[in-house]
């Protein structure tokens, strides 16, 4: 039999053709933006006349465009200050924040000592202030000689006094002959010195004759309340007592303090700037309920948000100071009820303020401002207490801001504009600083306040599980790598501020540099417990300021980097803020260390850091773990470079 025929191979089915092409976008509308921004204007006019419309009278209107022409400032002025000086800035506004004493010198009085509770407690205040102005002041100086080069032209700063001692002398005469306008322009001549302090924080070449203005504006300002109380000679000699008290303990502070103690010292600094408040809007409520005055509602607004946020900053800084200083563990407080008790604290304190707002009878008066007062003080406590110690940098910045609001308070209190000027530059000085620093660990500052680190990041499912083995490595196989590189960068974290380190490393980059070694620091916005802690401690051990970078000028050269040493680093330089998208810090922005050819890592463990979260770097094919004290392997590290380089 024939085989069958096969059959003819089946032709290839027609090919369809292409979909038509997406119909092309609409033309953006070049309008778009400008239509948006005129809404916005148009609201903002709207606010305006709004806000004109229900303006109580014309002191308020007067003291609300210095509030916002003071932000406006500060805000603008802030942002230029130096990464690396944001240290001083903080200690800088701690001393600026101290015109408070002017505060309490509006109440003082009685003679050599004060005769009734709002007297005495203005002396406290200005007491407490005068700490603050002198040891803030100081603590500043000394933070910013740290940053002095030897190639550097002396500095002549202390002339300046000159000039202020001939101004405050002929305002002393002026006032005598019943000059009194002198006092009011006095005080803006101060206001706009302190703004100048601030702004000469901008540049290291600036940053001490910003300095010499602050002290100059504070000067300025106590000089012009002097002029405007009209003491007897006794109170004269009791603000000397009070004031000379205060300065000696602030230069007392002064001399303690050094870069690994500074955040602790600045919150202190901060409790006191929240205390002062406190004090005067409880003295000139008890003033103005004793003379019988009538008290209008701007006047006891102001009394009660003085008292809330005096007190919030007050308690806050001082929990804060005892996290930072060891005396209280770091870890958060968990109570099971935290958000409704801390709600209910803040809806209590509310109502208060409200109630005294309406301008009820001397005694429920005085029974709302104390229940305002224990309410901020436990409101401040629990909230602080409740944040872990991983959020102190953000939690100094806004209590730093918080005392700057509770100044402006004040000025509105007592209808001083000074005190508002400054407020706001504080104010605006904290918030930018928690602006930078929540961006810095990619979290709000809602996620700061209520929970602590995992609140606010990763995508909700389970961290990843990283795998593979450290590898470890030893004094001698480092100092060859150190020696043997051309490009190396060294990533110092809290754990060099803790060991007293600083020294150490200035000595290797000092051994390294003339080897040929291109040496350079590289700095997270978060490394330290306060923002710029650590520029100020590579610094003060002597390294030039120039050799260190901030995170977004070095991050991109980790991949041309022969060598990248960590030294007490660790969420700082976690790649899981990019690898893991269910990281509890995923998203942070870090220093990329992996991407260098090679990476060592000193630490004292292998425990992970304050976010509790594994670090996969230590893990990775080029990094090597060198354990121990950061102090002693890296003197060892710099006496093998040493004896390897003897010339």
């Amino acid at each position: 039999p024939q085989p069958s025929p096969r059959p003819p191979p089946s032709s290839p089915p027609p090919s369809q053709p292409p979909p038509p092409p997406p119909p092309p976008a609409p033309p953006a509308d070049p309008t778009a933006p400008y239509v948006a921004g005129a809404m916005q204007a148009a609201g903002g006019g709207a606010g305006v006349l709004c806000f004109g419309a229900i303006s109580p009278n014309p002191a308020f209107s007067s003291m609300a465009t210095v509030l916002a022409l003071s932000t406006t400032i500060g805000y603008q002025v802030v942002w230029g200050v130096s990464p690396a000086l944001h240290s001083p800035l903080m200690a800088a506004t701690n001393a600026i924040s101290g015109v408070t004493a002017l505060g309490g010198m509006h109440l003082m009085g009685g003679g050599l000592l004060p005769g009734t509770s709002a007297q005495a407690l203005g002396a406290i205040a200005t007491g407490i202030s005068i700490i603050n102005i002198v040891g803030g002041s100081a603590v500043t100086a000394k933070m910013l000689d740290h940053f002095k080069r030897k190639t550097d032209p002396p500095e002549f700063y202390h002339y300046y006094a000159a000039p202020v001692a001939l101004t405050v002398g002929g305002y002393t005469a002026g006032n005598a002959f019943g000059f009194t306008q002198m006092t009011p322009l006095l005080e803006t001549a101060a206001a706009l010195l302190c703004i100048g302090g601030i702004a000469g924080l901008a540049t290291q070449r600036t940053a001490r004759l910003g300095n010499a203005s602050g002290i100059a504006g504070i000067t300025l300002g106590l000089a012009a309340t002097l002029g405007a109380v009209h003491w007897d000679l006794g109170t004269y000699a009791q603000f000397a007592a009070v004031g000379g008290g205060g300065a000696a303990v602030g230069m007392a502070v002064y001399k303690r303090v050094d870069p690994t103690s500074l955040p602790q010292t600045v919150a202190a600094f901060h409790s006191l700037v929240g205390a002062a408040a406190v004090m005067t809007a409880v003295g000139d409520y008890a003033n103005c309920i004793g003379a019988h005055a009538a008290v209008d509602g701007v006047r006891l607004t102001s009394i009660g948000l003085a008292t809330a946020i005096g007190g919030i900053t007050t308690t806050g800084s001082l929990i804060a100071f005892a996290k930072l200083n060891g005396n209280l563990p770091s870890a958060a407080l968990k109570l099971p009820v935290r958000d409704a008790l801390n709600a209910s604290m803040g809806a209590a304190m509310l109502i208060s303020m409200a109630v005294l707002a309406t301008g009820p009878s001397p005694a429920v008066g005085l029974g709302c401002l104390g229940l305002t007062t224990v309410l901020s003080g436990a409101l401040g406590l629990h909230m602080v207490h409740s944040i872990g110690g991983a959020d102190m940098p953000v939690v100094i910045t806004v209590l730093n801001s918080y005392s700057g609001w509770a100044l402006c308070a004040e000025g509105f209190m007592l209808n001083q504009p000074l005190l508002t000027t400054v407020g706001a530059l504080i104010g605006s000085s904290g918030a930018i600083l928690t602006h930078v620093m929540c961006e810095a660990m990619n979290r709000s500052i809602v996620s700061v306040v209520l929970g602590g680190y995992g609140t606010a990041t990763g995508t909700g499912g389970p961290a990843m599980k990283f795998e593979g083995e450290a590898k470890f490595t030893d004094i001698d196989s480092t100092a060859a790598l150190l020696t043997g590189s051309k490009q190396v960068i060294i990533v110092p974290g809290y754990g060099l501020a803790v060991a007293n380190a600083q020294h150490t490393v200035a000595e290797l980059y000092k051994l390294l540099t003339p080897l040929g070694v291109n040496v350079r620091f590289a700095i997270h916005p978060v490394a330290g417990r306060m923002p710029g802690q650590l520029n100020v401690l590579l610094a003060e051990a002597g390294v030039p300021y120039d050799a260190v970078h901030e995170m977004e000028e070095i991050n991109d050269d980790f991949d041309k980097t022969d060598l990248t040493l960590v030294i007490g680093a660790n969420d700082t330089v976690n790649s899981a803020a990019e690898e893991d998208p269910n990281s509890a810090i995923a998203g942070m922005p870090v220093l990329k260390v992996w991407r260098s050819k090679e990476v060592v890592v000193l630490k004292r463990s292998m425990g992970s850091g304050y976010a509790g979260v594994e670090n996969p770097v230590f893990i990775k094919d080029n990094t090597n773990m060198l354990l121990g004290d950061a102090k002693k392997t890296l003197e060892a590290l710099r006496a093998k470079v040493a004896e390897m380089n003897p010339n």
